[in-house]
């Protein structure tokens, strides 16, 4: 079994064994903080889901109106008018050009962008791009014509997410250094975005048991009941 350090059996004393409102919530896990790094607040939602069916698989996408807190790498695989639209829009990389680099290794950025024109080649990138989330698909709203928009929600705080196959979701809503109602207002938009993406497949509780936690400190159960 793993041990764990003072400092966490410390943060781990301060948090109530009760599930509390996503406010209280967010409060205990900037006060169990202890790293020396500004730590991400991650939000993590079992579903009462079963994801080996395609019916039940829950994905989506949200802005987070108060940002990640982190400096998006963007990269637009798109060419002629549409990358001129993506430059303008603050891509960080653009051109055809990078489906080469990826090929021999290059994986310097955040988020990946094409138009559908160019999926006979970004298909090819699936192996690699796949595993590490980074694959643009049409479901991510990351295949798409309307490049500037996407790319400038990329830039503001949009983050996509994946039911996995225990039937968890797992998402950054920040950092430790954001005031709490900030921490709020993004928590509020991600479950919402979850509850939304309820399948019609999905019969009795949807939403099983909700935690916030920093990279380091202990989880901190929500009251699942308020969703």
């Amino acid at each position: 079994m793993a041990r764990h350090g003072k400092k966490y059996t410390d943060a781990v004393a301060t948090v109530e064994p009760d599930a509390l409102d996503g406010r209280a919530a967010l409060e205990r896990v900037k006060e169990a903080a202890f790293a020396k790094f500004d730590e991400t607040v991650e939000l993590a939602v079992r579903l009462g889901v079963d994801p080996r069916r395609a019916d039940q698989v829950v994905r989506g996408s949200v802005v987070l109106p108060a940002g990640t807190g982190r400096d998006v790498r963007v990269l637009a695989l798109v060419q002629g008018d549409k990358a001129r639209e993506a430059e303008e829009a603050g891509a960080d990389f653009v051109g055809a050009e990078y489906i080469a680099k990826i090929e021999d290794g290059w994986l310097d950025f955040d988020v990946a962008i094409a138009t559908p024109d160019m999926m006979k080649d970004v298909g090819k990138l699936g192996r690699i791009l796949g595993p590490r989330g980074l694959m643009p698909t049409p479901k991510g709203g990351t295949v798409t014509t309307d490049v500037a928009r996407v790319i400038q929600e990329s830039k503001a705080g949009r983050i996509e997410y994946r039911v996995d196959k225990f039937g968890n979701v797992h998402a950054p809503i920040g950092k430790v250094s954001f005031d709490v109602e900030k921490l709020v207002a993004n928590f509020t938009a991600l479950m919402d975005s979850i509850t939304r993406s309820r399948p019609a497949a999905v019969k009795g509780t949807y939403v099983r048991n909700v935690s916030v936690s920093s990279t380091m400190g202990p989880g901190v159960q929500v009251d699942s009941n308020l969703y």
